[in-house]
């Protein structure tokens, strides 16, 4: 029998979550938006599914590109490209679910945060899934400190975009969602905090 990383990866355990819950069924058409070095749809290949990948660094695609040769060989090289998300080249409404872990907090401020949020949630059908993690302020609002445009500098010495709950609320609402669990929130020793935030794409709302 395999062991659970021979199975799994490195899955992000809150993704992990949504598999468990029934929410990614066999069948869906998978958009890993910032997919890094495909920790999160290893299984994901593994399992069958139609996946597709897009990051900044070419470095990371190519990578991703020999993960998928090896774990679903049925999926062409091209399935995974080289782009920004705030330029993504599918077309609208391809996806059913769509990751975003650990990308939208690399944003340059408020404008371009939105231009990748934008990315993102476009290449998503109506009625499909976005399941996002991303570094927020909530919890720790009196150890970060402002650095101008949502940007500040985190205990820990990094500098992230942070978002907040009243700015998620409001985001859900714009896009034409709606929230499929509650925002949650995981603190790490005051160090820094990343939030979970998934939502449902409404039958009509912004592309």
């Amino acid at each position: 029998m395999s062991s659970l990383p021979e199975q799994f990866g490195q899955i992000d355990i809150y993704l992990f979550d949504q598999l468990l819950r029934g929410r990614i069924p066999p069948g869906d058409v998978i958009f890993d938006a910032g997919c890094g070095g495909g920790r999160n749809i290893y299984y994901l290949l593994r399992a069958g599914y139609e996946v597709f990948g897009m990051d900044a660094d070419a470095a990371v695609i190519e990578s991703v590109r020999r993960l998928a040769a090896h774990l679903a060989p049925h999926l062409p090289p091209e399935n995974f490209r080289v782009g920004d998300l705030e330029r993504t080249t599918w077309p609208a409404g391809f996806a059913d679910v769509v990751i975003s872990s650990a990308v939208l907090h690399f944003a340059r401020e408020e404008q371009h945060f939105r231009a990748m949020l934008h990315g993102t949630w476009q290449a998503l059908k109506p009625g499909g899934m976005l399941f996002c993690r991303l570094a927020s302020s909530i919890g720790m609002e009196s150890e970060v400190r402002s650095l101008g445009g949502r940007r500040f500098l985190l205990p820990d010495g990094s500098e992230r975009f942070l978002v907040d709950e009243p700015m998620l609320v409001q985001l859900t609402a714009e896009l034409g969602g709606q929230l499929l669990d509650p925002i949650k929130t995981t603190v790490v020793q005051n160090q820094r905090c990343m939030t979970t935030w998934v939502v449902r794409k409404n039958g009509a709302g912004p592309g």
